[in-house]
């Protein structure tokens, strides 16, 4: 344990050292602050630009301060998912590459170890990051559109975590199978989009995907209840994040000795 330890505190020291503790967490930031503030503030902005007809009034329906935490969660779905993969995208691909994870596993040190650690040094920038965004987000749409409730907010950021999770599990995966960085990103997020559209196709039938997540957080932005294909969700995506570290684990340890 001991020594599992030290490489997650390696890896967070790293990732000190590439900024990523300051960077990521800032582009989360700005990414909860936009929705709110733009969506309050465009009428005025569309008035000051003007190009509108003499008399006329730009006059836009104010969405509720559910309506507008989804669309700061279609916001992490679309940037965010890409601030993070590219995050990630180096994180053993790159000490492959160079060396760095031959020396290491040269070592009496479990590939498992060198793996899981890696991951929750992500698991930890990620759902910081991801926290600090929704926080930024519930506090300006409290200020302009409306009170949410903090308990809201926290489940809807919990519920989102799991799609996050998985994201990045499977970031780790491809970062195990190939060790060209570009090749890790263009992989992990093909996986994503191709998963999100063939859920929203086949919505009726997928139910249990890890994609459901947006489905999940609206539920709770609106209703304020779980929905419920919740249970599923998680049990699938949870086994999923299991399967996929185990896979990189098998996988990291045969291309190590192969090489």
């Amino acid at each position: 344990m001991n020594q599992w330890i030290q490489l997650w505190k390696k890896e967070c020291l790293e990732m000190w050292r590439n900024f990523k503790w300051i960077w990521v967490p800032l582009v989360f930031i700005i990414l909860g602050l936009t929705e709110p503030l733009s969506t309050y503030y465009i009428p005025v902005i569309m008035e000051s630009v003007g190009g509108l007809p003499e008399g006329a009034v730009f006059e836009m329906p104010m969405p509720s301060p559910g309506e507008v935490l989804i669309m700061t969660t279609s916001q992490f779905n679309m940037l965010g998912i890409l601030v993070i993969v590219l995050a990630s995208m180096g994180l053993i691909s790159s000490e492959r590459r160079s060396g760095v994870a031959g020396l290491i596993l040269v070592r009496p040190v479990p590939h498992a170890s060198y793996v899981t650690a890696k991951w929750a040094g992500m698991i930890v920038l990620g759902w910081l990051s991801l926290f600090l965004g929704y926080l930024a987000s519930w506090y300006y749409t409290n200020l302009l559109f409306g009170s949410l409730s903090f308990g809201v907010m926290l489940n809807s950021f919990l519920l989102y975590g799991l799609w996050f999770t998985f994201i990045i599990t499977l970031t780790v995966f491809f970062n195990a199978l190939f060790k060209v960085s570009g090749l890790v990103a263009f992989a992990a997020l093909t996986s994503v989009i191709g998963l999100s559209i063939t859920t929203s196709v086949l919505e009726q039938w997928m139910t249990w995907s890890p994609a459901m997540a947006l489905d999940l957080v609206g539920t709770m932005a609106m209703e304020g209840r779980l929905d419920t294909s919740f249970a599923l969700v998680l049990v699938v995506t949870l086994v999923s994040v299991i399967a996929l570290l185990a896979a990189a684990s098998y996988v990291l340890k045969n291309k190590e000795m192969a090489s």
